[in-house]
């Protein structure tokens, strides 16, 4: 009775960590950086339609993209916050190459058909890039609060124009590992460590009882002195009126005589 009231009371402890939360969409937009490029990111014509940013676009010839995450070698996502994407361009063509907006989003790493989470997108205006020059860009996202940690692919791609035609590069299509933030003690690890202390101390519990009933078991068995012989109490009353019991009674006494 005593075990099932602990691991009552360890339950209703354990509940308030046991909330489930629905899943929403971030849509904020985030600001950025453009730097060696003649243009300024602008959240104008934002409610229009993106299908001018359509994925079905190829490369330009001339054009190179690179990316990097800054001082983040370990490519490390927490949930929720913002992580910040250097893009490089190089305009390595005969023409300049105007960047209308970088977009990116986030699939499970064994099949890209399942879409995880579309990532903000991001517009420029007057954003332009002379031939032989090269312009970064920073692109700032954020995962949802609520994607579970683990490994997950990211794919960027930078839409640009080239002499009125839209074309779009792949500036990053790798993995990126999602972690949790708020440090290192999240509310599913508290209630983990909690579940797990419950079991052993439910297991201990356990194990004490059984070593007491065997204890118990033990004191019961009792034994009567014959004579200079111990014999098991119930065995005497077992041969009790037969024979051998004669036999060994009258053994008994002529030792006594």
């Amino acid at each position: 009775m005593n075990v099932r009231v602990l691991f009552l009371a360890l339950l209703l402890l354990a509940s308030p960590l046991l909330q489930v939360a629905r899943c929403q969409v971030d849509t904020e937009d985030h600001s950025s950086i453009v730097d060696d490029v003649v243009g300024e990111h602008s959240d104008d014509g934002a409610e229009e339609d993106d299908q001018d940013l359509d994925i079905n676009l190829t490369s330009a010839p001339g054009v190179e993209t690179v990316s990097v995450f800054p001082k983040n070698s370990a490519k490390l996502v927490p949930a929720g916050e913002e992580t910040e994407l250097l893009v490089a361009l190089k305009n390595d063509g005969k023409s300049s190459v105007g960047v209308m907006g970088i977009r990116a989003s986030v699939h499970l790493p064994y099949d890209h058909k399942l879409l995880v989470q579309n990532l903000t997108m991001m517009r420029f205006n007057n954003a332009s890039i002379p031939t032989s020059v090269q312009a970064t860009f920073s692109y700032i996202f954020a995962v949802s609060q609520y994607l579970q940690p683990g490994a997950f692919d990211l794919v960027g791609y930078i839409i640009y124009d080239v002499e009125g035609k839209a074309h779009q590069s792949v500036f990053y299509n790798g993995t990126i590992e999602v972690v949790e933030s708020g440090g290192l003690l999240s509310g599913e690890s508290v209630f983990l460590v909690t579940l797990g202390i419950a079991l052993l101390l439910l297991l201990g519990l356990w194990a004490y009882s059984q070593v007491q009933r065997l204890t118990k078991k033990t004191k019961k068995v009792s034994k009567v002195e014959v004579g200079t012989r111990s014999t098991d109490a119930s065995m005497d009353e077992w041969l009790e009126g037969t024979h051998l019991a004669k036999t060994l009674s009258g053994k008994s006494k002529s030792k006594k005589n």
